[in-house]
């Protein structure tokens, strides 16, 4: 399914439905987990946004990616989840999605320093944490971030301003 033929959603069958969860739902619930991070819970966001999608497909204008809209979509749900009675904190193990044909050595270097790399970024509070997550996880730019926080693209810069200035700080401060 090419992101072209997903751009102007008008109809949802099961085909396309299946579809866009084959293509987005890993992102969708990696997402999800590192909002709430809750494996649990980030199942259910994920299974959630789907169902949400299949049942408002007519609500997507076209005006940005799918992508960019089931992040957003994804962002309100995990909102909505972290914010009820029952949400306990999980610390973050490992979230990388990077496969290289390095040694097998290298390879557990390169994964220790990833999940180092995450750990220090579920430290940030979630304002920085999300933008950081969004732009070099997702690699989405800063208009996309600000449309997905509802806030105007000059927060999005300050806020990944302050989130690597934390990030430097915290690693710097771990591996001294």
């Amino acid at each position: 399914m090419s992101h072209d033929s997903l751009k102007y959603l008008t109809a949802m069958d099961p085909q396309t439905l299946e579809g866009l969860i084959a293509q987005y739902g890993q992102e969708v619930w990696n997402y999800a987990y590192s909002i709430t991070k809750n494996r649990s819970m980030s199942d259910d966001i994920a299974q959630d946004v789907f169902i949400q999608v299949y049942r408002h497909v007519t609500s997507f204008r076209g005006e940005a990616s799918v992508k960019t809209w089931l992040m957003k979509i994804t962002r309100n749900i995990s909102y909505n989840y972290r914010n009820t009675a029952f949400f306990r904190r999980v610390l973050l193990v490992g979230i990388t999605s990077n496969d290289y044909s390095h040694s097998a050595e290298q390879s557990y270097i390169e994964k220790e320093a990833a999940n180092n790399v995450w750990k220090q970024v579920f430290q940030l509070p979630l304002k920085f944490r999300e933008v950081i997550v969004l732009h070099a996880k997702y690699q989405l730019s800063l208009k996309e971030i600000a449309a997905i926080l509802q806030v105007p693209e000059g927060t999005v810069k300050s806020r990944l301003f302050g989130a690597r200035k934390r990030m430097s700080a915290l690693l710097k401060e771990e591996w001294s």
